[in-house]
């Protein structure tokens, strides 16, 4: 069991997706709200579009990523590390759901029905994604707590 599944339920049981969950746990960390980050993370949910591609937790984390160590306006640049932090959670992302036999929603939850996810293998899921988003933060030298300035 994830150690941040406390955290997780409340937010799935309000109806936010995985990748928005993901963005959601980032901008709690900095004490911020973003209500545009959180609806364009919602274009990641359920495997982009309700059918089963690539999964919002892989997405989303890779979002979130970007979010402390990417490029956000004309003045800024992003991080020599974005780029690395990135394969190291795609990386971890395929090991964590090499099980399921794919990174995609359909390979993860099975086929796509009603496309609503199971979240009692996504909260799993998403929060071991958290805790590793967290450990390449640290790996980074970058404070979860902290925007990017």
């Amino acid at each position: 069991m994830s150690r941040y599944l406390m955290d997780i339920l409340p937010l799935a049981a309000r109806g936010y997706c995985c990748s928005q969950i993901l963005g959601l746990l980032a901008l709690s960390a900095q004490d911020a709200d973003n209500p545009g980050l959180v609806r364009a993370l919602g274009g990641l949910c359920h495997g982009m579009g309700q059918c089963g591609r690539t999964c919002g937790v892989l997405t989303g984390g890779a979002c979130v990523l970007s979010l402390y160590l990417g490029r956000g306006a004309d003045h800024e640049t992003a991080s020599d590390k974005a780029d690395l932090a990135v394969s190291e959670f795609v990386e971890w992302f395929e090991e964590r759901t090499a099980p399921y036999g794919g990174t995609a929603c359909a390979d993860i939850l099975g086929e796509c029905h009603d496309a609503k996810p199971d979240m009692s293998r996504c909260a799993g899921i998403i929060g071991d994604a958290w805790g590793r988003i967290l450990e390449i933060l640290a790996e980074q030298g970058v404070d979860p707590a902290r925007p990017r300035e």
